[in-house]
């Protein structure tokens, strides 16, 4: 990555999140290891840095499994690979971790994913807090040092694994949550603090704060932004597309959807939630950011829309405030990668994010 690059990424829609209409299921863009794979190879052959691999117990694949064997069919990509936390033990997930980095050469980075169990519910403090635990683990063995850590949730004393990562060091990982605690669990121990998308001066401000607050425990943070993304030629034919995606979807189906989801009552959520009931008729929160995949989507709301010059000012309006990572994604997933590599991508300084 070179100075003043940004790493742009997308998205392989493994927790059965893929449509030509929104709430409209299609066997073709259902979940599976065929067109997830698919979505990669074509992320992959249009030049993104990287490529979000999700999680959700409920929903999809499995995200470990997929990322195994997607790495022996990739060459150049990196893999963003999400892990639930309160579905691991943290020194099976270090040597899983190390694994996979070893198959793709080195090019493995990891979303935490602060999960409770599947079938339990734990209160967001003690949630978060054992992230924070987990992350120390996992970084502390993938580093290649020895562990010695008396914790609330985990007591282990352990060399660690015997095979580790080619760098020698853990994998950068990253992290999203706007709630309190969660913001204090990415000030302790993430690498890149991810956002959803928000109205430009929101965006300001939860830098400003991480920023303040990873510097209270002596660390810096990198930030990224995940969005989905509708470009066309003309500003009108995308908002177009951006309608069309709606125009097959009711109400009941678009709560259905959201509901499945085990983060649907999280501060982030809500907060996705608060834009779009916030923006104007056509569901606009500002200049080219729609809300309108809020209504069938759990998790990140919003779009940037328009044509590629103002896709591209869009995304160089956030690396001005500091945005040094992208997590794109569009419907359906192939097509739209495809368009965005064509008429965006090659315009922008990008690079893996290191």
């Amino acid at each position: 990555m070179t100075k003043g690059a940004c790493e742009i990424s997308w998205f392989s829609a493994l927790c059965d999140d893929d449509y030509e209409f929104l709430g409209v299921p299609d066997e073709k863009l259902k979940s599976s290891w065929e067109h997830c794979r698919d979505i990669v190879l074509q992320a992959e052959s249009g030049g993104f840095d990287n490529i979000l691999l999700p999680s959700g117990y409920a929903l999809g694949i499995d995200t470990t499994a997929f990322a195994a064997a997607i790495a022996t069919l990739v060459k150049r990509i990196r893999l963003l690979m999400a892990v639930r936390i309160g579905e691991t033990w943290p020194p099976q997930l270090a040597r899983q971790i190390a694994t996979i980095d070893r198959i793709l050469g080195g090019r493995l980075t990891v979303n935490i994913i602060s999960s409770d169990m599947p079938g339990e519910t734990l209160a967001s403090a003690p949630r978060y807090a054992r992230t924070v635990e987990a992350m120390h683990i996992l970084k502390t063995l993938l580093n290649g040092e020895a562990l010695d850590h008396d914790g609330e949730f985990w007591k282990l004393k352990l060399d660690p694994p015997r095979i580790g990562t080619v760098s020698g060091k853990a994998p950068q990982l990253y992290f999203g949550g706007l709630s309190p605690d969660a913001r204090e669990a990415a000030a302790r121990g993430c690498d890149v603090y991810l956002m959803w998308p928000d109205r430009q001066e929101a965006v300001r401000e939860i830098i400003a704060d991480m920023t303040a607050r990873a510097a209270k425990h002596g660390r810096t943070l990198r930030f990224g932004y995940r969005a989905h993304v509708v470009v066309r030629d003309t500003e009108a034919e995308a908002r177009t597309a951006a309608d069309r995606l709606l125009s097959k979807l009711d109400a009941q189906t678009g709560a259905a959807i959201k509901a499945k989801s085990l983060d649907s009552t999280s501060a982030g959520v809500n907060a996705q939630v608060a834009l779009r009931e916030a923006a104007s008729d056509d569901g606009y929160a500002e200049e080219n950011l729609w809300t309108g995949i809020g209504r069938a989507r759990s998790g990140c709301g919003a779009a940037i829309v328009g044509d590629p010059d103002q896709v591209l000012a869009k995304l160089e309006s956030y690396r001005a405030m500091g945005i040094e990572a992208f997590i794109l994604s569009g419907y359906p997933h192939a097509a739209e990668a495809d368009l965005f590599a064509r008429h965006v991508l090659p315009r922008i300084d990008h690079g893996p994010l290191v």
